[in-house]
């Protein structure tokens, strides 16, 4: 199983969108990918646009939950492959020690603006929750496009850093 943790500062909204794309769409083609998301101060809670996003697409939201990155610390925590941050503050936080897997993962960043600074009230919040998840789940589709089984980490690395600039 290749796990992707995805980590923004309060993982509550890109966090969760990306979490939800990527095991929406690894079930779907049927891809041993499992996703996780998670925050260095997580907020406690979801934010609601997210989650009607993500449930206008058929995820089911029903466990997604506010966590510590923490969490992806402890020896038992599932060995990642994986951690992308896709919020500009948690991009330049010092991450933690992941355990477990064939040493530590892969990191990179994938930047999206914060959809809920977005202007024009709740319809201004549902769309750019809604471009946010459309961008989020293109870049998980190119990346389940990938041979991952069979990329060594230099290659694995280069094509995400190419998904990333398109």
């Amino acid at each position: 199983m290749f796990h992707v943790l995805i980590l923004c500062t309060h993982n509550s909204a890109r966090s969760v969108l990306a979490e939800g794309m990527l095991n929406h769409w690894a079930a779907r083609l049927g891809r041993p990918v499992r996703a996780h998301s998670a925050g260095s101060a997580p907020s406690g809670r979801i934010n609601p646009f997210a989650l009607e996003a993500l449930r206008n697409v058929g995820v089911d939201t029903a466990d997604f939950r506010s966590k510590s990155w923490d969490e992806f610390t402890a020896p038992e925590a599932p060995p990642l492959s994986l951690v992308i941050t896709v919020c500009d503050s948690a991009a330049a936080e010092q991450c933690p020690v992941f355990f477990g897997g064939q040493g530590q993962p892969l990191k990179l960043h994938w930047g999206y603006p914060d959809p809920s600074d977005a202007e024009g009230g709740d319809a201004g919040k549902r769309r750019a929750f809604e471009l946010t998840r459309q961008a989020i789940g293109y870049r998980m589709l190119q990346l389940l496009a990938l041979p991952l089984e069979q990329m060594d980490k230099a290659a694995l690395q280069a094509a995400l850093l190419e998904i990333g600039r398109r």
